[in-house]
């Protein structure tokens, strides 16, 4: 097949069992890789209602027919597995040289299930896999681990590495991979670092020499001739300040979280803004492996206590969760909190909303001095700094922290619940749920719970989009979830999909696969595509006990209008939500509890498999 090895490589720690098999067209058609090979795998392989963190949970690494091709920004590796946090499907992508690897290693999918008894790290090569042992790796932070593996590996592998937070299984940890030529890449959101700390797998290396065909390169070649421009030009911003540049965007029009979401107006925004991040710490650009964009910078901090830090920038979401949202305007300190949490793996999304979260019920009384160990104030940043440790291992007010801001509600009890910014138990990030109406309901519906990677919002901060009104809403949360979907199966970057190929599924995308594959896929097919993904996503998650009561919002998002700014008076009120998720469910065939129906099931070739797995 072209563009695909047509092999999935599987590996029991428990019992050092290693399986390659094999799949045909047909699958490949049906999934098409990254997203939708973790889905499918993760449906037929694991029981309703398993612990996350149990041996049986199954953790999939996998990629693309378009990975290690010449189509730009597809060298994502996409990772999915049961969340520890919100006890549904989940998949997280990283850049970087980890994905390229993989593909050359001749697997398009690695599924590892399992627990060692003992510490180890897989190494996987075109042959298989070898299981080895990684105790004198225990307790060291990510990139140590990376460097480590790959020395004693020759320096032919490529590295994936949980830290301290991972072992400790705080239910955000993350994965990280260091790729020494250029940039990083952070599997950050849904707890895979956890799920491998459970399974005492400190980390995954690749390497392999295999080479992936096309079918017809001049093809490839004409459609980035077509948008090489678009994709230039949407992308000039990132290539010069990275996602930062957003904060000074997004808080222009009142959208930017501040001390966990009271306002969305931060008088002190432009101390952490991207122009001013550039101006003082700006050394490097930083790019993934083959993508023209090189949106990442390296950061080097020369003034203040933190001087000497050198890190990669914080992204966006970073600068939100870790600045605004705390109030914490130290720029110093943020580099130094991003360093920690990648070096200690944490997603840093999550736990600067936790902090937040924490914060806040410390400011209303309803988390205690004595409870907490000391005070919690906004705009502390050496409490944030001491916690992101604590968190980590677990220490004092950090063992609770590292359950994630739900279950922190959920023991402090009251009206704590009313001040949470997650949906799922996952916490939301840094693009407004009350400003912008499409958010609000993709939110809600999103399969991972409050990512901003199913339903996005770039189109949504375009002139061109209404956020004033919830009409036509349902009807663009259904196909971005189709796009996003297809996007990450290629497992292409955002970025360079939106920017490059377009926002939604459009022509580009059946003309990109059917130049690497060989097939003949309509736009309607790829559409479909993306749908079956969308539609074995949510039964995986109605499996679980998800419906319509989970659909739901912050408490905060419905019942508070934003104080102060531009968008001064918006939310999403509890009849506006309904209104929508009633017209989501029709669109996509769903009864009105939000479970799949029979007849859409067996539309999307997915009647047997459900049946089977229920």
């Amino acid at each position: 097949m072209h563009g695909y090895h047509g092999r999935i490589l599987n590996v029991n720690l428990s019992s050092g069992q290693v399986v390659i098999e094999t799949f045909d067209e047909t699958f490949a058609k049906q999934y098409l890789g990254g997203n939708g090979f973790a889905i499918r795998l993760l449906y037929e392989r694991l029981a309703a209602g398993i612990d996350p963190l149990a041996p049986e949970n199954v953790i999939v690494f996998a990629v693309g027919p378009t990975t290690d091709t010449t189509v730009p920004g597809a060298t994502r590796c996409c990772a999915g597995t049961k969340s520890p946090l919100t006890g549904l499907f989940f998949d997280t992508t990283f850049g970087g040289m980890f994905a390229a690897v993989q593909k050359r290693s001749g697997f398009e999918a690695i599924a590892v299930t399992g627990r060692a008894a003992e510490p180890v790290y897989l190494l996987v090569h075109e042959d298989g896999a070898e299981i080895k042992p990684a105790g004198d790796l225990w307790g060291q932070y990510t990139q140590e681990t990376n460097h480590a593996i790959r020395d004693r590996e020759g320096g032919n592998v490529e590295v994936c590495a949980i830290g301290p937070a991972g072992e400790n299984q705080v239910r955000f940890a993350c994965a990280v991979h260091t790729w020494d030529k250029s940039r990083d890449g952070v599997a950050g959101r849904g707890g895979l670092g956890a799920v491998m700390g459970s399974k005492h797998l400190k980390a995954v290396a690749v390497s392999g020499g295999r080479k992936t065909s096309v079918a017809d390169p001049d093809a490839i070649k004409t459609l980035l001739s077509e948008t090489r421009e678009p994709m230039k030009v949407g992308t000039a911003a990132l290539k010069n300040y990275g996602t930062t540049i957003l904060v000074n965007m997004v808080n222009k029009i009142g959208a930017l979280g501040v001390r966990n979401l009271q306002t969305e107006w931060y008088d002190k925004a432009d101390a952490i803004s991207g122009e001013t991040y550039k101006a003082a710490y700006f050394d490097k650009d930083t790019t993934c492996f083959k993508c023209p964009v090189a949106c990442g910078k390296d950061f080097h901090v020369d003034d203040g206590e933190y001087a000497g830090t050198r890190w990669k920038m914080p992204e966006y979401e970073t600068i939100f969760a870790l600045g605004s949202m705390l109030d914490n305007a130290h720029k110093g300190s943020i580099v130094k909190a991003n360093e920690l949490c990648d070096q200690l793996g944490m997603d840093t999304i999550s736990l600067g909303v936790t902090l937040a979260f924490a914060f806040e019920c410390f400011e209303k009384g309803l988390l205690s001095r004595e409870h907490a160990g000391r005070d919690l104030n906004f705009g502390d940043y050496h409490a944030i700094l001491d916690l992101i440790e604590d968190t980590a291992y677990r220490r004092g007010l950090g063992d609770v922290l590292a359950e994630g801001s739900a279950r922190l509600a959920a023991q402090l009890g009251g009206e704590a619940s009313r001040f949470l910014y997650a949906v799922k138990a996952l916490e939301m990030p840094a693009h407004s749920a009350r400003v912008l109406k499409g958010m609000s309901l993709g939110y809600a519906t999103s399969t991972r719970g409050g990512s901003h990677h199913d339903t996005r919002p770039t189109l949504q901060y375009g002139t061109e989009h209404d956020n004033t009104t919830p009409d036509g809403k349902p009807e663009f949360a259904v196909h971005n979830q189709h796009f996003t979907a297809v996007g990450d199966s290629l497992t292409q970057c955002r970025f360079v999909s939106e920017r490059g190929f377009g926002s939604m599924l459009n022509d580009h995308y059946p003309r990109m696969i059917n130049a690497v594959t060989g097939w003949d896929l309509s736009l309607e097919d790829v559409e479909c595509i993306g749908e079956r993904i969308w539609n074995l996503e949510r039964a995986f998650n109605v499996r679980e006990g998800i419906g319509r009561e989970q659909d739901v919002l912050p408490y905060r998002v419905m019942h508070e209008p934003v104080p102060e700014g531009m968008h001064k008076g918006m939310h999403c009120p509890p009849d506006e939500l309904n209104g929508m998720l009633d017209s989501y469910y029709a669109l996509r065939g769903w009864t009105p509890d939000g479970v799949p129906t029979p007849e859409r099931l067996q539309a999307l070739e997915l009647a047997e498999l459900v049946k089977n797995g229920k």
